[in-house]
Parts: structure tokens; C-alpha cells; sequence
């Protein structure tokens, strides 16, 4: 090493330690930084379960923090209050939701409204069935008139809106879609999408098929691919194949 004028071997070294120190710190700092991570998704699922099963009133932090087998104050350290945590768990399923969306259907394709709206409503049949919390976690909420869901309305729910409305008219002026107010034909694929999470326990019992079972899940999706793109959406798939 080449020791510039002035400059002390012992400064050297102290300045060739701190070196180290800095770079051994950033491999730590972004291990610490998933670690936080990871830890604020563990709790934004187990909140979801807990609101899904307790309602807003009945749930608890401290349950919360048991069903994670943690401290009660760790929560608290990333979210103050119960309904900071619970509008921070909407916003963590919502942003998975959207994450799929631009993914499977991005905006900037050249998918068609129709080929659009079939994704975007797959990927949300998807996610409920694998975490049927989220359905029960927003049913809670249609109980009561109360400030979450006018918030989650505004925040949430009208971006969403806004991305989906626009392609359902376009189907319908295309004539691939039923004519009908779009704000119907959405939340009719919203109940659709969110059957099996519904209906999966009652199903069980009477006729011992599972909302869990692959198969099942398939079964229950492609019919409804069928019902509502059902031959349109085979002749958009035919015509794009020539």
C-alpha cells in the first residue's frame, strides 16, 4: 500500500477498518431490511386471518401476535393501532392482487378488453382460493356501515374499479360481454370468484367434495370460464391463432 504524504500508517489502518466495517455492514443492513420485511407480511396475513374470523370488534393484537408466537409490542412497533394494522393488511392483499395483474394482464399489452378482464378475474379467483382469509377478512366489513369500508371504497376499491369498468364497457360495446351496468357484471365476478371460499365448508358436508382439491378448483373455474367468456372468448382465441 502506498501511504499518501501526511497521512499516519495508524490512520491508515483505522481508515482500512472502518472500510471493512462499512462494507461488512451492508450485507447485514439488507439482511436486516428482509428480515423486516418478512416479519410485516407475517403479521399483515395473521391480521387478515384474525379480522376474517373475529370481525374488526372481536380481534385483537395481542391475538395476533399469538398466532405468530410473538411479542405483543413488536406489532405495535409497526403498527401503532389495530386499525392502522387493519388498513395496512387491505392495502398488503390489494397490492398482491394488483402485483398479479400487472404481471399476468399489464396494461401496456396488447390483450384485448375481453382477453384482459378473463386474466384479471382468474388471478383474483386464484388468490381467494388460496387464501380464502381475504374474502371472509372483506365480508367482515359489508356487515356494518363504517369507516374501513367507506376508506377501503375510496382508497382501495375505486382504483381497482377504475382499471376494471373501462374494459367490461369496451367488451360490451364489442359485443362479447352481456349489457348490463359493469358495476353488476363486476360484482357478480366478484361473488363468483369468491364461491368456493364461501361455499367450500357447506360443500364438504354435503357432498364431500373439497374447495382444496385441485381438481375441484379447476372444475369450478373453467365452468365459470365457459359461462361468461364461454364461445366469444374461444373465437377471439381462434382468431388470433390465424
Amino acid at each position: 500500500m502506498v501511504i499518501p504524504a501526511g497521512i499516519s500508517s495508524v490512520a491508515v489502518l483505522i481508515a482500512g477498518e472502518m472500510a471493512k466495517k462499512t462494507v461488512g455492514r451492508r450485507p447485514r443492513k439488507r439482511a436486516e431490511q428482509l428480515r423486516a420485511i418478512e416479519t410485516r407480511t407475517a403479521i399483515l396475513n395473521a391480521a387478515i386471518s384474525e379480522f376474517a374470523e373475529k370481525g374488526f370488534g372481536g380481534a385483537s393484537i395481542r391475538a395476533i401476535a399469538d398466532r405468530l408466537g410473538l411479542q405483543h409490542p413488536l406489532i405495535t412497533y409497526h403498527y401503532r393501532s389495530k386499525d392502522i394494522l387493519w388498513r395496512a393488511a387491505a392495502e398488503h392483499a390489494f397490492a398482491q392482487i394488483r402485483a398479479e395483474w400487472d404481471i399476468s394482464a399489464p396494461m401496456e399489452s396488447d390483450l384485448s378488453p375481453l382477453a384482459r378482464l378473463r386474466q384479471e378475474y382468474t388471478t383474483l379467483f386464484r388468490y381467494t382460493v388460496a387464501f380464502p382469509e381475504f374474502h371472509r377478512f372483506m365480508r367482515q366489513e359489508t356487515l356494518t356501515n363504517n369507516p374501513r369500508l367507506k376508506w377501503v371504497a375510496e382508497v382501495i376499491l375505486a382504483p381497482l374499479l377504475g382499471r376494471l369498468l373501462p374494459q367490461i364497457v369496451e367488451a360490451q360495446r364489442q359485443g362479447l360481454l352481456p349489457v348490463v351496468d359493469p358495476i353488476l357484471f363486476h360484482y357478480m365476478m366478484v361473488s363468483l370468484t369468491a364461491t368456493l371460499s364461501e361455499f367450500g365448508p357447506e360443500m364438504q358436508v354435503t357432498s364431500g367434495l373439497s374447495s382444496e382439491n385441485p381438481k375441484v378448483v379447476e372444475a369450478y373455474w373453467s365452468l365459470v370460464d365457459d359461462m361468461i367468456f364461454g364461445k366469444e372468448w374461444k373465437q377471439l382465441a381462434k382468431a388470433h391463432k390465424r
